[in-house]
């Protein structure tokens, strides 16, 4: 086993790896920026060590300054967490040449997976299908207009170096087609150093399932269920679930069976995330797998009981996968919802600051993985996540509920957060009934924003929930700086219609 572990990144997930770390008894090493001295990852290591400005380019992205960190500290392993250079072949391969062990997998697996072609190709030679397009990228617009014919209107323009929403443009239409090609090409530019794109057909209301993957490097490996990312804004997951409620047995086991094939395709080790599209007649394809750990590994974790961090350590370490699978057990359901620092009344606008009161919930069920505290101030220079609160419960209604209770506890004053839209999610009829698309909350916030068009009757009613609710706020359950919006006060107003 290790004796030093240094973890390349900050907040929740460094906090998350500092604690596998302590639980096996391994000292922990952090890296910050300017930004995060007082940062609680910072607070929690064993060694920290400052490595640059605030813009992560030239602290939490700079390999030298990294891998510089780790041979001071004299640690043999490094811990890239997700996003940053997480998934960054270079950087894989940068902590070998200097003596620490990725724990991930190998820079070859990271590079095949990271361009979306060669994965689509890579994957298709074991038998799994993909969204139905090209498995080269565009060599010109004429080619992208017979292609676009070919596969039917309309279609996806993707970046073959893609991710996080960038580089993704919908075409309804050959009109469109012209400005979409040059805008996808710059932009994937711009944001991957790789203007090679590919057309995939345009599936209509489709769901987002991932199935967790865990590997060893003795060719052993196992899936680990199935994460339902649907709930999305802005290409983004914000609450994500696990079982998925529509995945029946079958189909968990034919996906699974399908992600282990896409291990096999890209000879993977370590822990790993197969991302599918599932259309309404319940045909999966495959899109993308993601070389790291996942930002929703916790309702995984809560479902099955694997420690997903440790698993990851231990098959860097060169050990075997301690379980087969057949023992990989899932239990009742989880459903996690991404605190930020972000006002969903503008637009969900990022609200950094300094947090002056922190009331984090707790009881039965209820996980909050969290890299803040009273007084931190949430910087502006970084992805403003608070934290990952999770709840389980033994069915789907149940872990839906304590959520409910979980972020009615949750408190936060001094920024502003998005707790009272996720409350008003999960009210949400459609969203109970798990009926949902990849549309919702799109969808959703529409509907919600038409409440500020009521009729005076409705505003009546609206003002009638909202001295309801003040109410309850007074006693203390429901306490809250936030103001009322449009989509509020229609979203109580329908709560009081159904009551």
């Amino acid at each position: 086993m290790f004796s030093k572990i240094l973890i390349a990144n900050r907040g929740e997930i460094a906090v998350r790896v500092i604690r596998a770390c302590r639980e096996l008894d391994i000292p922990s090493v952090a890296v910050y920026s300017e930004a995060d001295r007082g940062a609680l990852h910072v607070r929690m290591a064993d060694e920290a060590y400052a490595i640059g400005p605030a813009p992560a380019r030239e602290s939490y992205l700079a390999i030298e300054k990294i891998i510089g960190a780790g041979k001071k500290a004299r640690a043999d392993a490094i811990h890239p967490g997700y996003g940053f250079l997480a998934e960054n072949a270079a950087f894989a391969k940068a902590c070998e040449e200097a003596g620490m062990t990725f724990i991930g997998p190998s820079p070859a697996s990271i590079a095949l997976m990271g361009s979306k072609i060669q994965a689509r190709r890579a994957v298709a030679e074991y038998g799994v299908e993909s969204v139905p397009g090209t498995l080269d990228p565009i060599a010109s617009d004429d080619e992208a207009r017979s292609i676009a014919l070919s596969v039917g209107y309309p279609i996806m323009l993707k970046a073959s170096g893609g991710g996080g929403g960038k580089g993704l443009r919908f075409v309804e239409s050959a009109d469109e087609l012209e400005s979409a090609l040059r805008n996808t090409r710059s932009e994937a530019l711009a944001a991957f150093g790789d203007d090679s794109i590919y057309i995939e057909k345009f599936v209509d209301k489709p769901r987002h399932i991932e199935i967790q993957v865990v590997a060893d490097r003795y060719g052993n490996a196992i899936y680990a269920g199935e994460r339902e990312c649907t709930i999305q804004r802005r290409h983004q997951k914000v609450i994500e679930e696990c079982p998925s409620p529509i995945i029946d047995p079958d189909l968990r086991r034919r996906m699974g069976e399908a992600a282990l094939k896409v291990v096999k395709a890209a000879g993977y080790y370590n822990a790993g995330t197969v991302e599918f599209l599932v259309d309404q007649q319940r045909r999966f394809y495959f899109l993308e797998m993601n070389t790291r750990l996942q930002v929703e590994h916790p309702v995984t974790e809560l479902v099955t009981g694997l420690d997903l961090v440790k698993l990851q350590i231990h098959i860097a370490a060169g050990e075997p996968l301690p379980l087969r699978q057949s023992e990989v057990i899932m239990r009742g359901a989880a459903i996690e919802c991404r605190i930020y620092a972000e006002d969903p009344e503008n637009n969900f606008f990022p609200s950094p600051g300094r947090i002056a009161t922190l009331k984090t919930p707790s009881g039965p069920g209820v996980r909050d993985d969290s890299g803040v505290y009273e007084g931190w101030t949430v910087p502006i220079d970084y992805d403003p996540l608070i934290s990952k609160l999770a709840s389980w419960g033994s069915t789907r209604d149940e872990a839906i509920a304590r959520m409910q209770r979980a972020l009615r506890e949750y408190r936060i004053e001094g920024i502003k957060s998005n707790i009272q839209f996720f409350l008003e999610v999960l009210s949400d009829t459609e969203f109970r009934k798990g009926t949902f698309d990849t549309g919702f909350i799109n969808h959703w916030l529409q509907s919600h924003e038409s409440a500020a068009k009521l009729p005076q009757s409705d505003r009546d009613l609206a003002a009638i929930a909202a001295a309801i609710f003040d109410t309850q706020r007074s006693s203390g359950t429901l306490k809250t700086s936030q103001s009322k919006s449009a989509w509020k006060l229609d979203g109580r107003r329908r709560n009081l219609r159904n009551s």
